[in-house]
C-alpha cells in the first residue's frame, strides 16, 4: 500500500500502484495530464477536451455532464479524474461504484496549485507537477495588477448570466486586481435593468461557454453607456490547471488594451 492522497472532496486514494489507464472528465485537467507527460496513459476524454490537439485522438466518453458509461466500461480505466462543478453528481456516484474517481473542487488559484500537486502524486509525476506549480507562482508573482475597477464578467445570454462570488472566475478577477460587480454567489441570472443598476466600469464577454460576438457589445453599450466592454478569452479566466502558466501574459495584453 502506498501513500494515501485525499482528493478535494475528502475521498481517499491509495498511491501504491501507478495508474496506466486514465480517463479525464474535465477539459482543463485533460490539458494538465498531457503537460504532466501522461499522454500514453490517457485512454478517454470528453468531447470538450480540445487542448492539446493530441487529446482529440483519445476515445470520447461523452460530455462533462452526460457520460457514455458503455464506452467507459470498455476502456477499463484504473483512474478517473473529474471535478465537482463541471461534472454531474449522479454520474460521478455511478462511476465510483466501479472505478477510482479523483475529484477536484476549484474556487481559487490556491485550490489549483493543491490539485496539481495531488494529481502529480496519484499519477507518479510529482517532479513535473512541482515544476508546473512553480511556473504558475512565478508568472503571477511578476504580474502587474490592473487598476482597480468594477468588472462584470458575463458567461451567457438569454438570460444574461454572470460569474459571481464563490467561483474560480471571481478569484481570477480578484487576482488581477479587479472587483466583481456582482456579489451574488455562483452564476446569477441578470435582467437588463439589473445590469444597468450594477453600473460596472468594465464588462468582459467570455468566449465560453456562450460565444459572445462584437454585436453583443453594442447591445450592452445601450444598457451601460459608460462601461468599457470587450471580448475576452474565457479559457484564460476559467481553465484551471497548467493553462495558468499562460494566463498572466494574456492578462498583461488585456491590461494594455484597457489602458
Amino acid at each position: 500500500m502506498g501513500k494515501v492522497v485525499v482528493d478535494q472532496l475528502g475521498f481517499e486514494h491509495d498511491t501504491g500502484i501507478k495508474p496506466l489507464r486514465i480517463i479525464s472528465l474535465v477539459p482543463s485537467q485533460t490539458e494538465l495530464l498531457f503537460d504532466l507527460g501522461l499522454e500514453a496513459d490517457i485512454v478517454g476524454v470528453t468531447k470538450f477536451c480540445i487542448h492539446p490537439e493530441k487529446a482529440k485522438t483519445k476515445a470520447l466518453i461523452g460530455g462533462t455532464k452526460n457520460f457514455r458509461f458503455d464506452v467507459i466500461d470498455k476502456l477499463k480505466p484504473d483512474l478517473i479524474i473529474g471535478n465537482k462543478e463541471e461534472n454531474y453528481e449522479e454520474g460521478i456516484a455511478l462511476l465510483r461504484t466501479k472505478y477510482p474517481v479523483w475529484l477536484s473542487d476549484i474556487v481559487s488559484v490556491e485550490d489549483v496549485l493543491s490539485m496539481i500537486q495531488s494529481i502529480g502524486e496519484i499519477t507518479f509525476t510529482q517532479n513535473k507537477s512541482k515544476d508546473i506549480v512553480y511556473s504558475i507562482i512565478k508568472k503571477f508573482n511578476t504580474f502587474l495588477p490592473f487598476r482597480s475597477r468594477r468588472c462584470l464578467y458575463l458567461i451567457w445570454k438569454k438570460p444574461w448570466m454572470a460569474a459571481g462570488a464563490n467561483t474560480f472566475i471571481n478569484s481570477m478577477l480578484n487576482k488581477i486586481g479587479l472587483v466583481n460587480s456582482t456579489k451574488t454567489s455562483r452564476y446569477p441570472e441578470l435582467t437588463d435593468q439589473e445590469i444597468s443598476e450594477l453600473a460596472p466600469e468594465l464588462i468582459f464577454l467570455s468566449s465560453e461557454p456562450y460565444p459572445f460576438k462584437e454585436d453583443h457589445i453594442l447591445e450592452l453599450q445601450t444598457l451601460v453607456p459608460m462601461a468599457k466592454i470587450i471580448l475576452v478569452d474565457g479559457e484564460m479566466f476559467s481553465w484551471y490547471g497548467s493553462r495558468l502558466i499562460k494566463s498572466p501574459a494574456y492578462f498583461n495584453l488585456l491590461r494594455n488594451q484597457l489602458a
